[in-house]
């Protein structure tokens, strides 16, 4: 599942005709670079949540990319990251999946992750605390479990292999994020992590987005591609 229904309201005047997931960058939308890895670690299905802007997203996408079926789950208001995965469930069926915020950069191969969970309920990508976010989230302990105190914290990527049942329970149609989920899932020691040191950066602002572009250029120059 991509994440892609929210609004991205830091990026200003760029989110105000067009959704945060269909901004590019290297000459493609956010939301493309995800689609072709998860095509390449051989997804069979993806489903999208679309809330604000959503039939830009729907148009542009299609019903198939990188000869992968796309499916849509349509919020008619924004459902907050958990009420949207509640949301999409009866698209996502009842086996892990993998999750991707769209308005992420990163270099990892999802297939990293695994697609077994071994009982817990969600296995979180942690990278190094950013200087937008120096605090972090959870601690990640060296047997791959998540802890709410520790040190030092790592920070959520927005990437994550999930068990439908983080969120079964929910209501249906309400908005709820998912650090509450998060929280008792770490409680009933089921969130397991994974430290992700490669590329990675939050596309939360025109500034970072500005930074990708270039650090995308130099690497074009230098032969080492846009993936």
């Amino acid at each position: 599942m991509i994440l892609a229904a929210g609004r991205g309201s830091r990026m200003g005047e760029l989110t105000a005709q067009r959704p945060k997931p269909l901004l590019e960058v290297g000459g493609r939308a956010l939301i493309d670079y995800h689609i072709e890895r998860l095509a390449h670690a051989g997804v069979d299905e993806i489903a999208i949540n679309v809330s604000y802007l959503g039939e830009q997203i729907v148009a542009a996408l299609g019903e198939r990319r990188y000869g992968v079926p796309l499916t849509f789950s349509r919020e008619a208001s924004r459902l907050e990251t958990a009420g949207g995965i509640r949301h999409a469930l009866a698209l996502l069926g009842s086996a892990p999946f993998w999750l991707v915020n769209a308005d992420i950069w990163c270099d990892l191969c999802p297939a990293r992750l695994g697609r077994q969970l071994d009982g817990d309920l969600a296995r979180l990508v942690m990278v190094d605390p950013p200087d937008h976010h120096p605090d972090g989230d959870f601690h990640l302990d060296a047997a791959g479990r998540l802890h709410a105190d520790g040190a030092p914290k790592l920070v959520y990527a927005g990437m994550a292999l999930i068990d439908p049942a983080l969120v079964a329970a929910l209501p249906d149609n309400m908005p709820m994020r998912l650090s509450p989920c998060l929280s008792r899932a770490i409680t009933d020691k089921r969130l397991g992590g994974y430290h992700h040191r490669g590329e990675w950066s939050d596309i939360g602002t025109p500034e970072r987005l500005a930074a990708l572009e270039a650090a995308l250029a130099a690497r074009s120059e230098t032969g080492h591609g846009k993936r």
